[in-house]
């Protein structure tokens, strides 16, 4: 198994390579930005990129999606429900204050409990609104299993709610009924900084130990 993590562009997103095997299908999580060093990323081993899949639809985790499949004619997937927030790429770079990037046609839609496979293995979809409507993880279930967890969860924290379409009441939700739901020993890799666990962040995040059972 092949994972390439490393982080792009200014706010430092997680950018995910997966593959089964060099030589092999890939899959992208979040291209925000740099994509010509993703493509090489996927050129050094070999790879044929099978889909470039977003965790959600801001723009620091699919800014660099549009050159992406221009780069690779891998299919661009994200939720339905933040179509329209990339929709608004424009609005958003604005806020920003950064020049905005090309978007594309979202090729197909992520949904909850999907698989989306690569080679010999596949991510699982889990729908996790709350930092965005359509904000998703990603279950990879192998030897070591891990879980992507875009901006829903943080080592240490949550993901911020006072953005378009935010709820902080649904990422608590999505949080303790889908993440939380799963084995403690499971990793657990976020949009941004360092990597963690489900039971870590069951045991300390100030942000989870009032949430109801």
């Amino acid at each position: 198994m092949i994972v390439d993590q490393f982080a792009v562009g200014p706010l430092e997103c997680n950018c995910i390579i997966l593959a089964d095997e060099p030589g092999g299908q890939a899959i992208v999580i979040d291209p925000g930005e740099e994509p010509a060093r993703i493509f090489a990323a996927l050129e050094k081993h070999q790879l044929r990129l099978a889909a470039a899949v977003a965790t959600h639809a801001h723009i620091d985790h699919v800014g660099g999606l549009a050159a992406l499949k221009q780069l690779t004619g891998a299919p661009a997937m994200m939720h339905e429900d933040d179509v329209p927030l990339y929709e608004q790429m424009a609005l958003q770079a604005a806020w920003l204050g950064v020049p905005a990037p090309a978007i594309t046609t979202v090729d197909s839609y992520l949904r909850d409990k999907q698989f989306v496979g690569f080679g010999a293995c596949a991510l699982q979809v889990m729908h996790t609104p709350g930092h965005s409507p359509g904000s998703v993880s990603f279950l990879l279930d192998e030897k070591v299993p891990v879980v992507f967890s875009g901006d829903t969860l943080f080592a240490g924290s949550v993901g911020r709610t006072d953005l378009w379409g935010g709820s902080f009441a649904a990422l608590l939700a999505s949080i303790h009924k889908r993440l939380l739901s799963l084995p403690d020993d499971i990793a657990v890799v976020p949009g941004h900084g360092p990597s963690t666990s489900i039971g870590d962040e069951r045991r300390s995040n100030p942000f989870l130990q009032d949430v109801p059972g």
